[in-house]
């Protein structure tokens, strides 16, 4: 499916669900939305932490049409979205364009979803896109490096993999630095603060058979637990797993870089 419908979809109702496998070959991002005053300070915490928050685009206060996807709309072109209010998700939305303001600065950040059809291309199995779930986040012990009034720990998606192909896996996604890269780790989930795997804090597990190992990719839902932890008064972003879903081809993506 064409991004361009994807989108027209989602906007008129049509399509409410995750975006794990849906217009595979199309770059996928996160969104968050903040008021001018805290741009700077996320746009610094982004940088500070390329790895989890690695920018796509800025879109400047006011501006809701990416250049990544003519004639889109950021306000209502993602399946659901969530709004924070003092640290608090008050709200999960399915349109945002009721609540929109003139100061709202939105950011693009890289998705995991978009080296997911890399992985299938490479014949790397992925569950959760193969039973249809969303794919398993886990807030993690390590954290981030501190902006302003952004910090907290480190979100991870986690993708169980056959055991001879989890250095496959690995060249496969290092070739999408700005779609967060190489894994950030591999192995016992408890290394880096999970305590229980089966029990993610966002999306869905899909079980670790044996002959598999789990992997860890740095995750967009970052600024989410930053903003939880910072308590900041106003912002939205995508709900995990649900993206805005670019016209920029993966390939057209891979020749970039």
């Amino acid at each position: 499916m064409h991004p361009s419908v994807l989108r027209a979809r989602i906007r008129n109702g049509t399509h409410t669900t995750h975006t794990s496998g849906v217009s595979q070959d199309y770059v996928q991002a996160n969104l968050v939305v903040l008021p001018k005053e805290y741009a700077f300070d996320f746009l610094l915490f982004t940088m500070r932490n390329p790895k989890s928050c690695p920018i796509i685009e800025v879109l400047e206060d006011g501006r809701f049409e990416s250049n990544y996807a003519k004639g889109s709309d950021i306000r209502t072109d993602i399946p659901l979205y969530h709004v924070y209010e003092n640290g608090r998700l008050t709200d999960k939305k399915q349109r945002i364009d009721d609540c929109w303001k003139k100061d709202f600065v939105s950011f693009l950040i890289g998705c995991s979803f978009t080296f997911e059809s890399q992985l299938i291309k490479g014949g790397i199995p992925l569950r959760h896109i193969e039973e249809n779930k969303n794919v398993a986040m886990y807030k993690t012990s390590i954290p981030t490096e501190k902006a302003g009034v952004f910090e907290g720990p480190t979100v991870v998606s986690m993708r169980p993999v056959p055991d001879s192909l989890v250095q496959k896996a690995a060249d496969i996604t290092s070739l999408f630095p700005e779609m967060h890269g190489s894994p950030l780790h591999i192995g016992d989930p408890r290394e880096i603060g999970i305590g229980d795997v089966a029990k993610p804090d966002f999306g869905d597990f899909v079980g670790i058979k044996e002959g598999e190992t789990p992997m860890f990719w740095a995750c967009g839902v970052t600024p989410q637990a930053a903003a939880l932890q910072a308590g900041i008064p106003y912002m939205i972003t995508h709900s995990p797993g649900h993206m805005f879903v670019t016209d920029w081809k993966n390939e057209e993506y891979l020749k970039s870089n």
